[in-house]
């Protein structure tokens, strides 16, 4: 049943407002910039230091509106030196235009680009809010992956608000990846390939373990 809720991702305009009863979704769609045009995240490796830390991103933001998916783990991928073409994960992914299903789908790739097949696994947050239990263990899962070097990719879906109070909707479904943290794991730092104008935000870590809710995350 878990994985059967998980199965749903990034939908094309017209589908997301209908799937948000006529809400569309911002940005996740045709008026991304192209990849080779968005400027860098800027987030910069800098250490570990005071229960916080950030990995560089080489960002790109996704060429079309269902290359959520590829666009994330190509970032996410980005932050180990690695530049890789979306198309090509797009295929290993099984990304059509109704999006990438799972992040069941986007965990092996992660491993296969990375050079070990145990470096992600995919966790499964079925339930619709996330309760204290799944947060703790998103919040360890960041802090150790970011730790080792790595980014965290996550299947998301509805809304959130940053910690500007910025609202992020994605009422369809969305792919971003989770590359730094802050306050020991309790802020984490989004690239979201969405949108080149909101490349990179904070959220909280509740915030960010219910908008997983329902889906799941590939994690070290």
């Amino acid at each position: 049943m878990g994985t059967d809720l998980i199965r749903r991702t990034a939908l094309t305009a017209g589908v997301l407002a209908a799937a948000a009863g006529g809400i569309a979704a911002p940005a996740v769609a045709a008026h991304a910039a192209p990849a080779v045009k968005a400027p860098a995240v800027q987030v910069q490796a800098d250490g570990k230091a005071g229960g916080e830390r950030q990995l560089d991103v080489r960002y790109e933001a996704q060429p079309n509106f269902f290359y959520c998916g590829p666009a994330a783990a190509r970032n996410a991928l980005s932050v180990q030196g690695k530049a890789i073409s979306v198309d090509a994960m797009a295929r290993e992914m099984g990304t059509t235009e109704n999006g990438t299903d799972s992040i069941n789908d986007i965990t092996p790739v992660l491993n296969k680009e990375t050079g070990k097949n145990d470096a992600y696994r995919s966790v499964e947050l079925p339930t619709g809010k996330a309760d204290t239990k799944q947060t703790d263990t998103l919040r360890a899962d960041v802090v150790r992956t970011v730790d080792q070097g790595r980014a965290v990719v996550a299947n998301i879906a509805g809304t959130t608000s940053d910690t500007t109070g910025t609202t992020h909707s994605f009422e369809g479904g969305h792919y971003i990846s989770v590359v730094g943290y802050h306050d020991n794991g309790r802020i984490v730092t989004i690239a979201d390939s969405a949108n080149p104008d909101q490349a990179s935000y904070q959220i909280t870590i509740d915030n960010l373990a219910d908008w997983i809710a329902t889906r799941g995350y590939a994690t070290s």
